[in-house]
């Protein structure tokens, strides 16, 4: 077996719509290692986008889902519940910055999105929801609306569900601030939707997809008052920034405010399919018996792990650990920028062990360089490192490796990553 015969069997069976990044098939994977199915061994920063801060098969993890393994392995928790799922919101409810909170579990961070929207139209019997320029929230119809990028995730859908809007995010090196954010704010709430008719609005405290952006605090902060002022339901949608990646378990604690929802997946469960909506119980309580779940919603399996995550999380540090990798990763990148050997980079940013920076055109040091990002990956890969890219202009660089990885290996990615940023500048059309 080798990676062109599956790809070729992938173009068979798959269809196109679902993009992989790379032809490379896994074959086992450890911590923040990666091994293809031609013995290729491969350095993880992507960590599966976002979901395996607590590394590829943690121990801890692996035998906390053998052990649930051997009890059983779905009753569907509206039919038969399980204490596992009720320890997993019991835990969510102590760490989120909600006072007063209660949980629900789901699958997938679309659902959770999905649903935090239905929680938030129940409450407050209004349709509206406002999303933000540059925002990922998902694939499904409603999440796709939220989505705040035509290309690929709404191209050849058709016309999105009603009652959505969009404002820009703030983003300094596109030219909008969070002033301009607050205006059009205003204006839609004057123009298109009042926010009497306004169940939410949602946000990412660091866009993931759209360019790892962090929030401004100000902007959150006056949401924050903007939202309780109106009975206006505030979303953070920490389904990337959460369980430790922004040096805060939750990245809306880098702002001191509130939300009175927040929808988690990914780093949850360690690589096991679970989602949750932790939110203030009053509005939580809104939706009636039966309007909330899903059959394969809190999965026993993937609850143990996620309980052995918060575990391993708070055992580890990984909350400082996410601090100090995004520090080593940082200071590299400055050394690196300040250099001409390599395309250029700018913009470097991120809390914690969310780090991203912009690859830009030499000429301006400012336009952005998709092409440029490109061959960034595709060499960092053929070097043996891990690599995406993001952001509405394609020309963002994440990373996002376990927090779990050793000094010794993370700085084993970030010398491929230098040679890659090097490597692209020299085969540059």
């Amino acid at each position: 077996m080798n990676n062109e015969i599956l790809q070729h069997r992938r173009r068979a069976a798959v269809p196109r719509g679902i993009a992989t990044a790379y032809p490379t098939f896994v074959s086992r994977a450890e911590n923040a290692e990666i091994w293809d199915v031609e013995g290729n061994r491969l350095i993880d920063f992507a960590g599966g986008i976002a979901v395996l801060n607590t590394g590829h098969r943690h121990p801890r993890i692996m035998e906390a889902v053998r052990q649930q393994l051997d009890s059983y392995t779905h009753t569907a928790f509206q039919i038969l519940p399980y204490a596992p799922y009720v320890e997993v919101c019991e835990r969510l409810v102590q760490l989120a910055p909600i006072k007063n909170a209660k949980a629900v579990l789901f699958s997938t961070g679309a659902e959770a999105v999905e649903n935090a929207v239905k929680i938030a139209r129940a409450a407050t019997g209004r349709p509206g929801v406002i999303a933000f320029s540059g925002g990922f929230h998902g694939r499904t119809a409603m999440t796709t609306a939220l989505t705040g990028k035509v290309s690929p995730y709404k191209t050849g859908f058709g016309i999105s569900p009603p009652g959505i809007y969009h404002v820009p995010f703030p983003v300094p090196q596109h030219g909008t601030s969070t002033e301009d954010s607050l205006k059009a704010l205003d204006t839609l709430f004057r123009t298109d939707i009042g926010p009497d008719n306004t169940a939410a609005i949602i946000i990412e405290p660091v866009q993931g997809e759209g360019g790892f952006h962090p929030a401004p605090v100000d902007l959150l902060t006056k949401l924050r008052g903007i939202c309780s002022r109106a009975g206006i339901v505030l979303i953070a949608d920490e389904i990337q920034t959460g369980f430790a990646r922004t040096g805060k378990m939750f990245g809306v604690e880098h702002s001191g405010i509130s939300p009175d929802i927040m929808t988690v997946a990914k780093s949850m469960a360690g690589g096991f399919p679970l989602s949750g909506v932790i939110g203030r119980a009053d509005i939580m309580e809104a939706a009636e018996p039966g309007g909330l779940g899903g059959t394969y919603a809190g999965n026993p399996v993937s609850c143990a792990a996620a309980l052995a995550v918060i575990d391993v999380i708070a055992e580890e540090k990984l909350v400082e650990r996410a601090n100090t990798v995004g520090t080593r990763i940082k200071t590299r990148l400055q050394e690196i920028a300040k250099r001409n050997d390599s395309v250029p980079i700018a913009a470097l940013r991120g809390p914690g062990a969310m780090v991203a920076f912009d690859i830009v055109r030499k000429e301006d040091g400012q336009e952005p360089d998709a092409v440029a990002a490109k061959r960034v990956t595709q060499a960092a890969l053929d070097a043996g490192l891990v690599l995406l890219s993001c952001g509405v202009f394609g020309n963002t660089i994440r990373i996002l490796n376990p927090l779990t990885i050793t000094d010794d290996i993370l700085d084993e990615g970030l010398d491929i990553l230098e040679g890659a940023l090097k490597t692209a500048l020299e085969t540059e059309d």
